[in-house]
């Protein structure tokens, strides 16, 4: 089946990479959760897609949505062949249609944050009680669903407002359209200088099981056995390593299922829907 008319397009600079690729006669695309904005996310991602393509002999095509709820209807929908989804993501989408992780981030807890006005003069987080805050969507794990289960077990009453993504929470903070809002290191530390410099961080969660790297079952065995050599080859080969620095990552583990259990031991149901479909 092909999905590739739905797929969110990547962006020209990617495209144009991408076009200069070896032609392979299997072509697989790798879903992006849009934490940040789909052009940004080429930028980063292309050149790695790029390199694993000529590690693996197989063409890997950079894809996205628009808004992470979209992501999500794509991913239980099968049309990535590989995603990339945060921990929540992976309990759920390992459910139906299925998706199996192979590798994650290594060495990595991953903790969300709330952010406010580097000039804030909130000191805590109970300061935010009644006030509206910025998300990028309902189940954004740890920059969303964590900070706001942490504000409903104190309970506090917030009026949450989602954004699409973790730069436009941090962009509209900077900006004061919120004096507050959910995100994680890696995409603070990834956005804006500009807007970065402008915030500072309020509060963190607990540390969890970071995002998954899986793969759709019709993904061929054969391929998933090359593209996991090929990530784990990246943490020594330089050019890999340069790569994986321009997403902030330190090095690639393999995964398996059961490393999300402590996050399945949340017990969340934001998405059930999805899996009943």
């Amino acid at each position: 089946m092909n999905f590739s008319r739905k797929i969110y397009p990547v962006a020209l600079s990617g495209a144009l990479a991408l076009a200069s690729m070896p032609a392979f006669a299997e072509t697989l695309s790798f879903g992006i959760v849009p934490q940040q904005s789909a052009k940004k996310l080429a930028k980063l991602w292309t050149p790695i897609f790029k390199h694993l393509s000529e590690k693996t002999g197989t063409t890997i095509r950079f894809a996205t949505a628009n808004k992470i709820p979209t992501f999500e209807k794509r991913v239980r929908s099968g049309e990535y062949d590989i995603a990339y989804m945060n921990p929540y993501h992976y309990t759920v989408f390992s459910q139906k249609p299925g998706y199996d992780a192979i590798a994650r981030q290594k060495n990595k807890r991953i903790k969300g944050i709330v952010v406010v006005k580097k000039d804030s003069e909130i000191k805590s987080l109970e300061e935010l009680d009644k006030q509206k805050l910025a998300f990028p969507s309902p189940a954004a794990f740890a920059a969303s669903v964590l900070p706001r289960a942490k504000m409903e077990q104190d309970g506090m009453q917030i009026e949450p407002k989602y954004v699409s993504s973790h730069d436009s929470v941090y962009l509209s903070v900077s900006k004061g359209f919120f004096v507050a809002g959910g995100g994680v290191m890696r995409t603070f530390n990834n956005t804006s200088p500009d807007v970065r410099e402008n915030l500072r961080v309020l509060w963190t969660t607990p540390t969890y099981t970071p995002h998954a790297i899986a793969v759709h079952p019709r993904v061929k065995p054969e391929t998933v056995e090359k593209l996991k050599q090929a990530l784990l080859e990246m943490n020594t080969d330089p050019e890999g390593q340069r790569l994986l620095k321009t997403i902030n990552f330190k090095g690639i583990e393999l995964a398996q299922n059961a490393d999300w259990d402590d996050v399945r031991g949340l017990n969340i149901r934001l998405l059930d829907h999805l899996i009943a479909q």
